[in-house]
Protein backbone atom coordinates (compact mmCIF):
# COMPACT_ATOMS: atom_id res chain seq x y z
CA UNK A 1 0.00 0.00 0.00
CA UNK A 2 1.07 3.31 -0.66
CA UNK A 3 1.20 6.59 2.49
CA UNK A 4 -0.59 8.79 -0.17
CA UNK A 5 2.38 11.51 -0.97
CA UNK A 6 2.97 11.75 -4.72
CA UNK A 7 -0.55 11.06 -6.06
CA UNK A 8 -0.75 10.69 -9.45
CA UNK A 9 -2.09 8.80 -12.26
CA UNK A 10 0.72 6.03 -12.80
CA UNK A 11 -0.39 5.60 -8.92
CA UNK A 12 -3.88 6.35 -8.38
CA UNK A 13 -5.42 2.94 -8.61
CA UNK A 14 -3.00 1.65 -5.63
CA UNK A 15 -4.51 1.19 -1.86
CA UNK A 16 -3.44 3.68 0.56
CA UNK A 17 -3.36 4.00 4.51
CA UNK A 18 -3.73 7.29 4.20
CA UNK A 19 -6.75 9.19 6.26
CA UNK A 20 -8.39 11.74 4.16
CA UNK A 21 -9.45 14.83 5.97
CA UNK A 22 -10.95 18.43 4.88
CA UNK A 23 -10.76 22.13 6.87
CA UNK A 24 -13.33 24.88 6.08
CA UNK A 25 -15.63 26.66 7.72
CA UNK A 26 -17.88 23.90 7.83
CA UNK A 27 -15.39 22.14 9.92
CA UNK A 28 -12.64 24.20 10.63
CA UNK A 29 -11.24 20.98 12.89
CA UNK A 30 -11.18 18.59 9.51
CA UNK A 31 -12.48 16.49 12.63
CA UNK A 32 -14.04 12.55 11.39
CA UNK A 33 -17.91 13.31 11.25
CA UNK A 34 -17.49 16.84 11.96
CA UNK A 35 -18.43 18.51 9.07
CA UNK A 36 -22.04 20.29 8.44
CA UNK A 37 -22.51 20.77 12.20
CA UNK A 38 -23.30 24.44 12.24
CA UNK A 39 -26.51 25.32 13.70
CA UNK A 40 -28.74 28.14 11.73
CA UNK A 41 -29.32 31.07 14.23
CA UNK A 42 -33.03 31.28 14.91
CA UNK A 43 -35.05 33.46 12.56
CA UNK A 44 -31.89 34.35 10.69
CA UNK A 45 -29.66 32.92 7.90
CA UNK A 46 -29.92 31.64 4.25
CA UNK A 47 -30.51 28.04 5.99
CA UNK A 48 -32.99 29.09 8.61
CA UNK A 49 -35.48 27.15 6.58
CA UNK A 50 -33.05 24.18 5.82
CA UNK A 51 -31.46 23.51 9.12
CA UNK A 52 -28.70 21.25 10.20
CA UNK A 53 -26.73 19.80 7.71
CA UNK A 54 -27.51 22.10 4.80
CA UNK A 55 -25.13 25.36 3.67
CA UNK A 56 -24.74 26.97 7.60
CA UNK A 57 -21.13 28.49 7.51
CA UNK A 58 -19.46 28.36 4.60
CA UNK A 59 -17.13 31.27 5.21
CA UNK A 60 -15.46 33.64 7.93
CA UNK A 61 -15.21 37.12 8.49
CA UNK A 62 -11.11 38.47 8.94
CA UNK A 63 -11.54 42.08 11.03
CA UNK A 64 -9.05 44.55 10.17
CA UNK A 65 -5.41 43.99 12.29
CA UNK A 66 -7.26 40.68 12.98
CA UNK A 67 -5.20 37.11 12.25
CA UNK A 68 -7.28 34.43 11.48
CA UNK A 69 -6.43 30.33 12.58
CA UNK A 70 -7.25 28.28 9.36
CA UNK A 71 -5.56 25.21 9.75
CA UNK A 72 -4.47 23.50 13.27
CA UNK A 73 -3.41 19.78 12.73
CA UNK A 74 -1.79 17.57 14.79
CA UNK A 75 0.44 15.16 12.15
CA UNK A 76 2.26 13.16 10.62
CA UNK A 77 0.72 14.46 7.36
CA UNK A 78 0.61 15.86 4.39
CA UNK A 79 -1.36 19.01 2.77
CA UNK A 80 -2.67 18.28 -0.40
CA UNK A 81 -4.75 20.90 -1.48
CA UNK A 82 -5.80 24.69 -0.66
CA UNK A 83 -8.35 26.41 -2.38
CA UNK A 84 -9.51 30.22 -0.87
CA UNK A 85 -11.46 32.93 -2.37
CA UNK A 86 -11.68 36.24 -0.51
CA UNK A 87 -14.41 38.75 -0.75
CA UNK A 88 -12.21 42.58 -1.09
CA UNK A 89 -9.94 41.51 -3.86
CA UNK A 90 -7.60 43.96 -3.23
CA UNK A 91 -4.10 43.73 -3.55
CA UNK A 92 -1.71 42.81 -0.67
CA UNK A 93 -4.49 42.76 2.17
CA UNK A 94 -4.27 39.50 3.42
CA UNK A 95 -0.98 37.52 4.77
CA UNK A 96 -0.86 33.92 4.20
CA UNK A 97 1.37 31.64 7.46
CA UNK A 98 2.48 28.51 8.00
CA UNK A 99 3.95 27.13 10.58
CA UNK A 100 5.51 23.28 10.56
CA UNK A 101 6.13 21.17 13.91
CA UNK A 102 5.42 23.92 16.61
CA UNK A 103 7.86 26.36 15.02
CA UNK A 104 7.40 30.10 16.20
CA UNK A 105 8.34 31.21 13.42
CA UNK A 106 6.51 30.71 9.57
CA UNK A 107 8.06 29.15 6.93
CA UNK A 108 5.26 30.21 4.31
CA UNK A 109 5.13 34.11 4.72
CA UNK A 110 3.73 36.03 1.72
CA UNK A 111 0.90 38.09 0.44
CA UNK A 112 -2.21 35.65 -0.01
CA UNK A 113 -1.93 36.76 -3.81
CA UNK A 114 1.48 36.39 -4.19
CA UNK A 115 1.56 32.98 -3.04
CA UNK A 116 -0.95 32.19 -6.48
CA UNK A 117 1.19 34.12 -8.72
CA UNK A 118 -1.52 37.16 -8.54
CA UNK A 119 -0.25 40.02 -6.87
CA UNK A 120 -2.52 41.95 -8.33
CA UNK A 121 -5.80 40.45 -7.36
CA UNK A 122 -8.38 43.02 -8.04
CA UNK A 123 -6.90 42.35 -11.58
CA UNK A 124 -6.53 38.46 -11.28
CA UNK A 125 -6.62 36.47 -14.15
CA UNK A 126 -7.55 32.77 -14.89
CA UNK A 127 -4.35 30.53 -15.58
CA UNK A 128 -3.58 26.37 -15.14
CA UNK A 129 -0.24 24.89 -14.36
CA UNK A 130 0.61 21.64 -12.35
CA UNK A 131 1.34 23.56 -8.81
CA UNK A 132 -1.16 26.46 -8.73
CA UNK A 133 -4.26 27.43 -10.39
CA UNK A 134 -7.00 30.22 -10.36
CA UNK A 135 -9.74 29.55 -11.72
CA UNK A 136 -12.72 32.22 -12.53
CA UNK A 137 -13.43 34.44 -10.29
CA UNK A 138 -10.45 34.84 -8.12
CA UNK A 139 -10.32 31.01 -6.97
CA UNK A 140 -6.91 30.50 -5.93
CA UNK A 141 -5.99 26.92 -5.55
CA UNK A 142 -2.68 24.99 -4.70
CA UNK A 143 -0.97 21.78 -5.18
CA UNK A 144 1.92 21.75 -3.58
CA UNK A 145 2.46 18.80 -1.11
CA UNK A 146 3.30 19.95 2.24
CA UNK A 147 4.59 16.88 4.47
CA UNK A 148 4.69 17.76 8.57
CA UNK A 149 6.03 15.36 11.20
CA UNK A 150 4.47 16.82 13.93
CA UNK A 151 1.85 20.16 13.69
CA UNK A 152 0.87 22.54 11.11
CA UNK A 153 -1.03 25.55 12.16
CA UNK A 154 -1.81 28.12 8.88
CA UNK A 155 -2.63 31.55 9.57
CA UNK A 156 -4.46 34.45 7.61
CA UNK A 157 -3.99 37.52 8.55
CA UNK A 158 -5.79 41.21 7.54
CA UNK A 159 -3.28 44.25 7.18
CA UNK A 160 -6.34 46.42 5.58
CA UNK A 161 -9.21 48.90 7.03
CA UNK A 162 -12.19 46.90 5.96
CA UNK A 163 -13.42 43.41 7.13
CA UNK A 164 -12.64 40.77 4.44
CA UNK A 165 -15.08 37.55 3.66
CA UNK A 166 -13.07 34.23 3.15
CA UNK A 167 -14.22 31.46 2.10
CA UNK A 168 -11.55 27.64 2.29
CA UNK A 169 -11.20 24.42 1.85
CA UNK A 170 -7.95 22.99 2.98
CA UNK A 171 -7.34 18.92 1.69
CA UNK A 172 -4.99 16.94 3.87
CA UNK A 173 -4.37 13.44 4.71
CA UNK A 174 -3.00 11.66 8.02
CA UNK A 175 -0.40 9.34 7.14
CA UNK A 176 2.79 7.82 7.82
CA UNK A 177 6.15 9.85 6.64
CA UNK A 178 9.10 8.82 5.70
CA UNK A 179 12.14 10.38 7.41
CA UNK A 180 13.51 12.47 4.56
CA UNK A 181 10.16 14.38 3.88
CA UNK A 182 11.38 18.18 3.65
CA UNK A 183 9.38 21.05 4.74
CA UNK A 184 7.89 23.42 2.28
CA UNK A 185 8.85 26.69 2.16
CA UNK A 186 7.65 30.12 0.19
CA UNK A 187 9.43 33.54 0.78
CA UNK A 188 8.27 36.92 -0.56
CA UNK A 189 10.63 39.46 -1.18
CA UNK A 190 10.23 42.95 -3.23
CA UNK A 191 11.99 46.24 -4.18
CA UNK A 192 10.57 49.79 -5.40
CA UNK A 193 12.79 50.41 -6.84
CA UNK A 194 15.60 48.27 -7.46
CA UNK A 195 18.67 50.70 -6.87
CA UNK A 196 21.16 51.24 -10.03
CA UNK A 197 23.37 48.44 -11.20
CA UNK A 198 22.35 46.40 -8.09
CA UNK A 199 20.89 42.62 -8.94
CA UNK A 200 18.06 41.37 -7.35
CA UNK A 201 17.75 38.86 -5.23
CA UNK A 202 15.04 36.40 -4.98
CA UNK A 203 16.66 33.49 -2.08
CA UNK A 204 18.95 33.95 0.02
CA UNK A 205 20.44 32.98 3.79
CA UNK A 206 18.89 29.57 3.30
CA UNK A 207 21.21 26.84 5.25
CA UNK A 208 20.77 23.26 5.01
CA UNK A 209 19.73 20.76 2.60
CA UNK A 210 17.34 20.71 -0.19
CA UNK A 211 15.91 21.63 -3.10
CA UNK A 212 14.45 24.70 -4.84
CA UNK A 213 11.19 24.25 -6.77
CA UNK A 214 9.27 27.45 -8.02
CA UNK A 215 9.74 31.57 -8.79
CA UNK A 216 7.06 33.96 -9.24
CA UNK A 217 8.01 37.19 -10.31
CA UNK A 218 5.73 40.29 -10.30
CA UNK A 219 7.41 42.69 -12.49
CA UNK A 220 6.67 46.61 -13.23
CA UNK A 221 8.47 48.20 -15.41
CA UNK A 222 10.31 51.73 -15.02
CA UNK A 223 11.34 52.20 -18.78
CA UNK A 224 10.10 52.12 -22.50
CA UNK A 225 11.92 49.22 -23.98
CA UNK A 226 12.26 45.77 -23.64
CA UNK A 227 13.82 44.91 -20.23
CA UNK A 228 14.18 41.29 -19.87
CA UNK A 229 18.03 40.76 -20.47
CA UNK A 230 18.37 39.92 -17.11
CA UNK A 231 20.45 36.37 -15.87
CA UNK A 232 19.21 34.05 -13.36
CA UNK A 233 21.70 32.50 -11.26
CA UNK A 234 21.57 29.79 -8.39
CA UNK A 235 24.66 29.82 -5.94
CA UNK A 236 24.71 26.75 -4.73
CA UNK A 237 27.07 24.59 -1.68
CA UNK A 238 29.17 27.52 -0.68
CA UNK A 239 29.18 29.30 -4.06
CA UNK A 240 30.31 32.93 -3.67
CA UNK A 241 30.93 35.59 -6.51
CA UNK A 242 30.06 33.18 -9.18
CA UNK A 243 27.04 30.90 -9.73
CA UNK A 244 26.97 26.90 -10.57
CA UNK A 245 24.18 27.75 -12.34
CA UNK A 246 23.64 30.76 -14.54
CA UNK A 247 20.67 31.66 -16.96
CA UNK A 248 20.98 33.41 -20.65
CA UNK A 249 17.76 35.64 -20.30
CA UNK A 250 14.80 36.43 -17.96
CA UNK A 251 11.98 35.05 -20.60
CA UNK A 252 14.55 32.13 -20.98
CA UNK A 253 14.58 31.13 -17.41
CA UNK A 254 10.54 30.89 -17.80
CA UNK A 255 11.03 28.87 -20.69
CA UNK A 256 9.79 31.75 -23.36
CA UNK A 257 12.24 33.38 -26.15
CA UNK A 258 12.56 36.76 -27.73
CA UNK A 259 10.98 38.87 -25.59
CA UNK A 260 7.74 36.66 -25.65
CA UNK A 261 7.24 39.45 -28.73
CA UNK A 262 4.65 38.03 -31.45
CA UNK A 263 3.61 40.38 -34.17
CA UNK A 264 5.35 43.35 -32.21
CA UNK A 265 2.76 42.08 -28.78
CA UNK A 266 4.07 40.40 -25.56
CA UNK A 267 1.98 37.03 -25.67
CA UNK A 268 0.68 35.48 -22.71
CA UNK A 269 0.77 31.84 -21.95
CA UNK A 270 0.55 28.93 -19.30
CA UNK A 271 2.08 25.73 -19.14
CA UNK A 272 2.04 23.04 -16.37
CA UNK A 273 5.64 24.52 -15.69
CA UNK A 274 6.04 28.17 -16.36
CA UNK A 275 3.96 31.19 -17.65
CA UNK A 276 3.76 34.51 -18.59
CA UNK A 277 0.36 34.32 -17.88
CA UNK A 278 -0.22 38.18 -17.35
CA UNK A 279 0.27 41.44 -18.51
CA UNK A 280 -1.41 44.96 -17.83
CA UNK A 281 -1.08 47.07 -20.47
CA UNK A 282 -0.81 50.55 -20.02
CA UNK A 283 -4.11 52.74 -21.34
CA UNK A 284 -2.20 55.46 -22.28
CA UNK A 285 -3.67 58.08 -19.86
CA UNK A 286 -3.86 56.94 -15.62
CA UNK A 287 -2.63 52.97 -16.06
CA UNK A 288 0.98 53.87 -17.25
CA UNK A 289 3.40 51.07 -16.19
CA UNK A 290 3.47 48.09 -18.16
CA UNK A 291 3.29 44.73 -15.39
CA UNK A 292 4.04 41.27 -15.69
CA UNK A 293 3.44 38.17 -14.17
CA UNK A 294 5.95 35.01 -14.76
CA UNK A 295 5.79 31.93 -12.89
CA UNK A 296 8.38 29.01 -13.42
CA UNK A 297 7.73 25.68 -11.63
CA UNK A 298 10.61 23.20 -11.15
CA UNK A 299 9.02 20.25 -10.71
CA UNK A 300 10.62 17.75 -13.02
CA UNK A 301 13.72 19.77 -12.65
CA UNK A 302 14.22 20.64 -9.18
CA UNK A 303 17.78 22.72 -8.03
CA UNK A 304 19.09 20.33 -5.59
CA UNK A 305 21.95 22.01 -2.91
CA UNK A 306 23.82 20.28 0.29
CA UNK A 307 24.37 23.49 2.30
CA UNK A 308 23.31 26.49 1.51
CA UNK A 309 21.49 28.68 -2.08
CA UNK A 310 21.39 31.99 -3.30
CA UNK A 311 18.94 32.81 -6.21
CA UNK A 312 19.31 36.57 -7.56
CA UNK A 313 18.45 38.12 -10.83
CA UNK A 314 19.57 40.49 -13.19
CA UNK A 315 16.93 43.75 -14.07
CA UNK A 316 18.62 44.76 -17.73
CA UNK A 317 17.45 46.52 -21.01
CA UNK A 318 19.01 48.02 -23.37
CA UNK A 319 20.29 52.28 -24.10
CA UNK A 320 22.15 53.65 -26.68
CA UNK A 321 25.17 51.97 -28.47
CA UNK A 322 23.58 48.76 -28.13
CA UNK A 323 24.47 48.64 -24.64
CA UNK A 324 22.54 46.72 -21.59
CA UNK A 325 20.92 49.14 -19.58
CA UNK A 326 20.47 48.52 -15.65
CA UNK A 327 17.12 48.26 -14.50
CA UNK A 328 15.55 50.55 -11.71
CA UNK A 329 11.96 48.25 -11.44
CA UNK A 330 9.55 47.33 -9.31
CA UNK A 331 9.97 43.22 -8.43
CA UNK A 332 8.81 41.37 -6.30
CA UNK A 333 8.87 37.48 -6.10
CA UNK A 334 8.09 34.23 -3.73
CA UNK A 335 10.56 31.76 -3.97
CA UNK A 336 9.17 28.07 -3.28
CA UNK A 337 11.81 25.22 -1.75
CA UNK A 338 11.84 22.44 0.45
CA UNK A 339 14.45 21.52 2.97
CA UNK A 340 15.14 19.63 5.61
CA UNK A 341 14.65 21.98 8.04
CA UNK A 342 12.80 24.76 9.20
CA UNK A 343 14.38 27.94 7.96
CA UNK A 344 14.48 30.51 10.70
CA UNK A 345 16.04 33.48 8.38
CA UNK A 346 13.18 34.86 6.86
CA UNK A 347 13.41 38.90 6.47
CA UNK A 348 11.13 41.12 8.04
CA UNK A 349 7.59 41.39 5.93
CA UNK A 350 7.04 45.02 4.85
CA UNK A 351 4.55 47.14 6.15
CA UNK A 352 1.15 47.89 4.41
CA UNK A 353 1.91 50.48 2.89
CA UNK A 354 5.34 49.26 1.35
CA UNK A 355 3.39 46.37 -0.09
CA UNK A 356 1.15 48.10 -1.94
CA UNK A 357 0.89 48.27 -5.61
CA UNK A 358 0.99 51.63 -7.04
Amino acid sequence: MVNGLGSSLHNIARLSTAKSRSISAENFKGEKGGGGRAVPEEGTGSARDLGVGWKVSPCIHIEPGETAELADIEGPGVIKHIWIVESLQRDRTLILRTYWDGNDKPSIETPLGDFFGSSDSSHCVPYSSLAVCVNPKGAFNCYWEMPFHKHCRMTLENIYTERITVFYQIDYILTDLPEDCAYFHAQFRRVNPLPYKEVYTILDDVHGKGQYVGTYLYWGVNNNGWWGEGEIKFYLDGDTDYPTICGTGTEDYFCGAYNFDIGGQYTEFTTPYSGLHKVQRPDGTYQSQQRFSLYRWHICDPVYFDEDIRVTIQALGWRSGGRYLPLQDDISSVAFWYQDRVNATFPSLPDRDYLEII
